[in-house]
């Protein structure tokens, strides 16, 4: 009977329920004695959303992980961490099949959807190519990151640091163990800086897109380049294409805006020289779409650059991935929509390809969505909370879009506002469309009608 009801149950609703199910083993993991420091003073709320974020890989904190968990606790941060990054399903699904075993058909439709991908076929190698490509990077930016840190923490505590730092990139959950302030000690660090930039990007581009492009440079090598670098490029899929061209895009513009509003701000940037000014950027501008990570204090930095790095948070990484926001391909077909309706244009068109209008539709309810969660959270926020609007807004935008970084407002908030916090990281790492699919129930009644054509105002 129980095995009945859980077959029954809505691929979306699978979803929420395994994330919700490794929440609360791991709050409660995170709260036993050898979890925690003599000296800590954390409660289950504090662990509860800890665990929260960790496992919405977003980066918010009540109390700093270096200085509320032994090393037992810190090796369960990471284990949820990666739970996180990956998703309990496809880390399931995984094992699963490399025992030979087969999946029920909607189990698997589940992760595929957890996984934003469409295809069913050959999905035992899919999902064992995103654990090997995950360890293997995951791996070297341990490695590289080691260089750093085994120096100077010595052979045992650097190495954990790097394992740490490495998975937390990768999954862009934000976290670090060294202390409370993030990574603003290393700001001038160009190892640690580009390292962990390189996983936060790779992280949140979507494990289809690292295949799809893995595959094209494959076939350039096996065909010693004859194809040429151009023509390899315009094989990738569009949503590749896209999803790259959004991000460096992305990257590019924010580099550039936060250099020139922060250029002579002496509490930012403004006392760097001109490489440490770019690398700064680069970092921040990286870090905000998606990871949580920090090496600069946001609390200093211009209005302006929090403002332009809340529109960037909401935009987040792409599908796929570890990352958070509407996504850079949701963001880049609402964007050509706009274009094609200035323009007079029927359809919605890139790359000379029409994108059909059930996925411009799914676009526009995703933004909208996204919109609703924000509106309301920072409505509950400022009731509440007796802080400037600019810093609560930041403050929700990074958790929905799960991106981590703070204003150093979130130990300062009331338990009512950690709260809406929780719910937005919950919302944001599942999609809220998950959400409102997993809450709502089918009726045998529902059906697709066709009236009579009417025309509304709008405006």
């Amino acid at each position: 009977m129980f095995s009945k009801k859980l077959r029954s149950i809505p691929p979306a609703a699978k979803i929420a329920i395994s994330f919700a199910f490794v929440i609360f083993i791991g709050s409660l993991l995170l709260t036993l004695p050898i979890s925690n420091l003599e000296s800590s003073e954390t409660t289950y709320f504090d662990n509860l959303f800890t665990t929260v974020s960790m496992v919405c890989v977003t980066g918010l904190f009540i109390l700093p992980v270096a200085t509320s968990y032994t090393i037992f606790g810190q090796i369960i941060c990471i284990f949820l961490m990666q739970i996180g990054g990956l998703g309990l399903m496809t880390i399931l699904a995984t094992l699963i099949t490399r025992m030979g075993k087969k999946m029920r058909y909607s189990n698997t439709i589940a992760v595929k959807e957890a996984l934003n991908h469409d295809e069913l076929s050959d999905f035992k190698t899919y999902l064992g190519s995103i654990l090997k490509y995950t360890f293997v990077i995951e791996g070297t930016g341990m490695l590289l990151l080691a260089i750093r840190f085994v120096p100077e923490l010595g052979l045992a505590s650097g190495l954990f640091v790097s394992l740490f730092l490495a998975v937390s990139g990768f999954c862009n959950a934000g976290f670090d163990n060294i202390g409370a302030y993030s990574l603003q000690e290393y700001v001038h660090d160009p190892l640690v800086n580009l390292v962990i930039t390189t996983l936060i990007i790779l992280g949140g581009i979507g494990f289809s897109v690292w295949f799809d492009v893995t595959h094209n440079i494959q076939s350039v090598i096996k065909n010693k380049c004859r194809s040429g670098w151009k023509r390899t490029y315009r094989m990738l899929k569009i949503h590749t294409r896209l999803a790259i061209n959004m991000t460096i895009a992305l990257i590019v513009i924010g580099t550039l805006v936060f250099l020139l509003v922060e250029w002579n701000n002496p509490n930012s940037i403004g006392t760097f020289t001109f490489g440490e000014k770019v690398l700064a950027s680069f970092f921040q501008t990286v870090t905000m779409r998606t990871a949580g990570f920090a090496t600069l204090d946001y609390e200093l930095i211009e209005p302006f650059s929090l403002l332009f790095f809340i529109g960037t948070m909401f935009i987040g990484g792409s599908p796929g991935g570890a990352a958070g926001g509407i996504k850079t391909t949701t963001f880049a077909l609402v964007a050509l929509l706009v274009i094609s309706e200035i323009k007079g244009q029927k359809h919605v068109n890139y790359a000379h390809h029409t994108i059909p209008i059930e996925i411009i539709r799914r676009a526009i309810v995703v933004v909208t969505t996204f919109s609703l969660f924000l509106f309301a959270s920072v409505s509950v926020l400022m009731l509440v909370e007796d802080q400037p609007f600019l810093y609560l807004l930041f403050e929700a935008v990074s958790a929905l879009a799960t991106v981590g970084v703070s204003v150093n407002l979130t130990p300062e908030l009331s338990h009512i506002s950690h709260v809406v916090l929780m719910i937005l990281m919950f919302v944001g790492r599942i999609g809220p469309i998950t959400i409102l699919l997993s809450l709502s129930r089918k009726s045998k009644l529902t059906k697709d009608q066709l009236y009579a054509k009417t025309t509304i105002l709008i405006g």
